[in-house]
């Protein structure tokens, strides 16, 4: 591969780092807190986007992988994740090839959850049904797929898929689900982390999509973070009210993404606390051991057997902070 093909598809694509600063700004306008929010947000979007086009220019994973590795461990697996992302894009190019898999089965096993998730979110935009690639994967990462299909349309398409709430018509059963859990992960990003913004887009959704964006918001700011604030989280988590528990299922699955691949991360450290009032490395084992012994796929996915055996787990740690004192305070 050389850089020409990087060259013509980010003309293509109109995939920067950029984008996603002008996407939000043309959604809420210039706001001081959105500035604010994206200096923080930045190093996530472009380590997902320049290990996209890393990849894109030279997929050997003997050239890969080592370039990957060089990345700060607490962004590394938003840089395997844009792998996922270029390496899905070069299998609908040259489909014989089958790169990702390989890649999965290979180097990239530590950061398979991510770098699945990064295929999900080039989906959109070449001609393979999501069907088509979460048959080649395991009940424990199909799912994933929809999440980023769902995070990339939340962004890339956001009035018919955030204002209008529609979704593909080829997104059916419990993708669904999964394609709202990676849609509440992109609320984290585009709202800039705010409060307001985020209970004002996640109640807009009727009650039946909830809890999934819900568990989004929770993976979202347990893993990439951005922002790092106490008082914020704990917010959150009374806002969602009924669907505190989801919120947790959240947390605990980043919680168990970061243990995988061993780079553990202050925000994670502190979402956990916040959530389920234990370290990330507790929350990691609770979570991990309510995957022994999972059913087939049945009417249920085992994914979600999963995930209500966490959400089951979960119980209400002590006195987060109110949403009411949180409001008052920003009013302040």
């Amino acid at each position: 591969m050389t850089k020409a093909l990087s060259t013509v598809l980010r003309r293509v694509l109109g995939i920067s780092t950029e984008t996603f600063r002008d996407l939000v700004a043309e959604r809420y306008g210039e706001e001081a807190d959105l500035d604010t929010a994206w200096l923080s947000f930045e190093p996530v979007a472009r380590t997902l986007v320049d290990g996209f086009y890393m990849t894109v220019d030279d997929p050997r994973f003997e050239v890969l992988v080592p370039k990957l590795d060089a990345i700060d461990e607490q962004m590394r697996g938003i840089a395997y994740e844009g792998a996922g992302m270029g390496l899905m894009l070069l299998d609908s190019l040259f489909p014989w090839r089958k790169r990702l898999d390989a890649f999965l089965a290979g180097p990239g096993s530590p950061y398979r959850g991510l770098a699945v998730i990064g295929a999900g979110l080039v989906m959109p935009r070449i001609p393979w049904n999501p069907e088509r690639l979460m048959k080649r994967h395991d009940p424990a990462l199909r799912w994933f797929v929809m999440d980023g299909y769902g995070f990339y349309e939340g962004f890339f398409n956001a009035h018919r898929t955030i204002d209008l709430q529609l979704v593909a018509d080829r997104v059916q059963g419990y993708s669904r689900r999964a394609f709202d859990q990676g849609l509440g992960r992109c609320l984290w990003f585009t709202t800039g982390a705010d409060y307001a913004r985020i209970v004002a887009a996640i109640t807009a959704f009727p009650a039946a999509r909830q809890p999934d964006l819900w568990s989004g918001i929770g993976l979202a700011c347990a893993y990439a973070a951005g922002i790092a604030d106490r008082d914020a989280i704990g917010a959150l988590l009374e806002a969602a009210g009924p669907y505190r528990a989801d919120m947790a299922v959240g947390t605990a699955i980043a919680s168990v993404i970061r243990a995988e691949t061993d780079h553990p991360a202050p925000h994670t450290e502190l979402a956990c606390d916040v959530v389920w009032g234990r370290d990330s490395s507790e929350v990691a084992e609770i979570a991990d051991l309510e995957r022994h012994d999972l059913p087939a796929d049945g009417a249920e996915p085992s994914y979600e057997v999963w995930r209500r055996r966490i959400r089951e787990t979960w119980v209400v740690p002590a006195a987060p902070i109110s949403s009411a004192r949180y409001e008052s305070a920003q009013e302040g």
